[in-house]
């Protein structure tokens, strides 16, 4: 049986040891974080009522209660929405935008959905904290009752542009309501504009709704159902880059003691939101 000598063997110890001073450690992404005191997290621009320009919003004050729970500060890193989903995590979680800006160690209000996941092999997306759904509010006294996109025949509706509200209302059964729906640059002025008896009624998403309207019986919501809407809504989480195992593992920690002691709870309720749980 052929053996290995001594020599040899110790030159086999210095270059294993050697491979493993390079590979990175399990826990590498966490250290780095804790290390440095800072948790870089990226936010969308002026979305509200999750991130404000003001540098108020829930995913704000969401990111820095994790951040006090992994004994750090944050650091945010707003940013303007891509094209698509793809190009946000791309710039943002994995591999940074070209002109120098990211990534950043965790992404907020980022969709928990199959499809995006299978698509995007970087990323890890997880801990789910909020459900969004598309609703109708409306003005009680010019709209009694709704109950299908009939009773907005002839009204006036805000809609933001280039929103899932817009295509869904413009849309819905061959256009029906066309001709009702008025559009504005964001659901908070469609909103503004509907306290200001400016328009009849808007389609946004609640937690658009809910922040500016603040519980006002004048201003109920209704859940139409549309044909190319799923009445469920979506849930949103947050992402980090697929190797950043350990720091995913803090954060999802973390949020569970934010849900298990009311705390996330009241950060949604600063803003009038209900936090309708995933």
């Amino acid at each position: 049986m052929k053996t290995i000598s001594l020599p040899r063997l110790g030159s086999l110890f210095a270059v294993l040891c050697a491979v493993s001073a390079a590979m990175p450690s399990a826990h590498a992404d966490l250290d780095k974080v804790k290390q440095s005191g800072v948790l870089k997290v990226a936010v969308y621009k002026d979305m509200l009522p999750f991130s404000a320009n003001n540098g108020n919003g829930i995913d704000v004050e969401l990111a820095n209660a994790l951040a006090v729970k992994l004994g750090v500060r944050t650091s945010f890193l707003p940013f303007d929405a891509g094209e698509n989903l793809n190009d946000d995590l791309r710039n943002m979680v994995w591999k940074g935008h070209y002109l120098g800006y990211g990534p950043a160690d965790v992404m907020m209000h980022v969709p928990v959905d199959t499809g995006l996941m299978a698509a995007n092999k970087n990323v890890s997306i997880f801990a789910p904290y909020y459900r969004e759904q598309v609703r109708l509010v409306r003005d009680v006294r010019k709209i009694p009752n709704c109950d299908s996109v009939d009773c907005l025949v002839g009204k006036k509706v805000g809609v933001e542009k280039v929103s899932i509200a817009a295509v869904v209302l413009l849309g819905e059964q061959d256009g029906k309501v066309r001709d009702s729906v008025k559009i504005y640059d964001t659901a908070a002025a469609a909103l503004a504009a509907m306290k200001a008896g400016e328009i009849d009624a808007v389609l946004a998403n609640r937690s658009e709704i809910e922040s500016a309207v603040r519980g006002n019986a004048d201003y109920p919501l209704s859940d139409l159902s549309f044909a190319r809407l799923p009445r469920q809504g979506w849930i949103v989480g947050l992402a980090v880059k697929q190797s950043n195992t350990e720091l995913a593992r803090a954060l999802q920690a973390a949020a569970n003691d934010l849900s298990t002691s009311g705390e996330l709870a009241k950060i949604f309720a600063k803003y009038g939101v209900t936090p309708t749980r995933p």
